[in-house]
């Protein structure tokens, strides 16, 4: 039994991280700084200045108390006219056009790898995420992602190799730490397939 099916057992550990707002307020905190220095920049296309032009997402399955600010997805767009480019940032709270939170999705994702059925269904009812969204999620770990560019070039950074047939929970195993440390630091690392338009479909 790996690192992470243990941690599973550990009593509402997953719960009380996945409801925990002082963590998702962290996450806000880094996205934030990633808008600021995005900010300072010009557009790649064409050198024109950078103007802001966040939108909103209704990202589920959130604890209260986060407030509207939370759901504005940061991104700017470039002032020339006849340019326009949008460039949107890096986030640690949204993984591509995926409703729920990106923390959501790796961690209720992981589950699927060795976490006992009860904890698996206590937290899927507590983001209110379906079976179907679920396996949904799966697939893309499995058959999408481990096909970006992306992971065939990232996957070689850790000193023991991450098994694709677990995935997420084998990615979160690469990072030291509790689980909130582990967490953290997965969805730092798929920070890069966040920051454009062209994040492959969930």
């Amino acid at each position: 039994m790996g690192i992470l099916q243990l941690r599973w057992e550990r009593r509402d550990m997953s719960e009380a991280l996945l409801t925990d707002v002082r963590f998702h307020r962290l996450l806000l905190t880094y996205d934030t700084d990633f808008a600021r220095r995005a900010r300072t920049g010009r557009c790649e296309r064409c050198g024109g200045v950078l103007h802001s032009a966040r939108y909103r997402r209704k990202p589920r399955g959130l604890p209260a108390g986060l407030g509207e600010e939370y759901r504005q997805r940061f991104s700017f767009c470039c002032a020339v006219r006849e340019c326009r480019r949008r460039k949107t940032v890096t986030s640690l709270r949204f993984l591509g056009p995926k409703v729920y939170a990106a923390a959501i999705v790796v961690l209720v994702s992981a589950l699927r790898h060795g976490a006992p059925l009860a904890t698996r269904r206590r937290l899927q009812a507590l983001v209110g995420a379906s079976r179907r969204a679920i396996t949904r999620w799966h697939r893309w770990w499995c058959e999408t992602f481990e096909n970006t560019p992306f992971w065939h070039g990232a996957r070689g950074s850790f000193d023991t190799p991450v098994s694709t047939d677990a995935l997420p929970a084998s990615l979160l195993e690469r990072f030291c730490g509790d689980p909130a440390t582990q967490l953290f630091g997965v969805l730092r690392f798929l920070g890069p397939l966040t920051g454009g338009a062209r994040m492959l479909a969930m």
